[in-house]
């Protein structure tokens, strides 16, 4: 198993999935990933500071503005579908405030985002085209996910709550 895989399959064990850039709009990345999230029975927070609310699959989740906005940053993966520059601030204050696991989208970083997500996360952080991915754009939840997931150790509890 590759280093990203272990890394994929951690990030899988969060209890909570903050989703930065969802968006109401079906068309964007934001809207599907959390979308997925959804579809998977698992709990996600919409992180967007431009609105007060998302609406996906017909139902309207309150957003949160940034990562200190999060209730439980310690026990929460962070899936990042921003642009390098936003994701550069979004990966600093995740950091500061202590959220577990970061997954960066594709076109949501460069090498240098990338590169601290690696350093700040430790076996936490998901992107590139590391090892084990099975798209061409590089590590997704919508296309690596499901595969993670399952391989993921389920934490006690953690099905109570969803």
């Amino acid at each position: 198993m590759s280093d990203m895989q272990s890394a994929a399959r951690l990030f899988f064990t969060s209890q909570t999935f903050a989703v930065a850039g969802a968006s109401s709009d079906p068309s964007k990345f934001g809207h599907r990933i959390f979308a997925w999230y959804l579809a998977h029975n698992l709990h996600a927070v919409p992180v967007n500071p431009t609105c007060s609310s998302i609406t996906v699959r017909r139902k309207d989740f309150d957003t949160v503005a940034s990562p200190s906005r999060l209730k439980d940053p310690a026990n929460t993966g962070l899936s990042v579908i921003t642009p390098p520059s936003i994701t550069a601030q979004l990966l600093r204050e995740a950091k500061q405030v202590g959220v577990k696991a970061v997954w960066l989208q594709p076109g949501s970083f460069t090498d240098k985002e990338l590169d601290y997500a690696l350093k700040e996360f430790p076996g936490a952080a998901v992107g590139g085209f590391a090892e084990g991915t099975v798209g061409g754009e590089g590590w997704c939840v919508l296309v690596d996910g499901d595969a993670a997931m399952r391989a993921a150790p389920q934490e006690k509890g953690r099905d109570e709550k969803l």
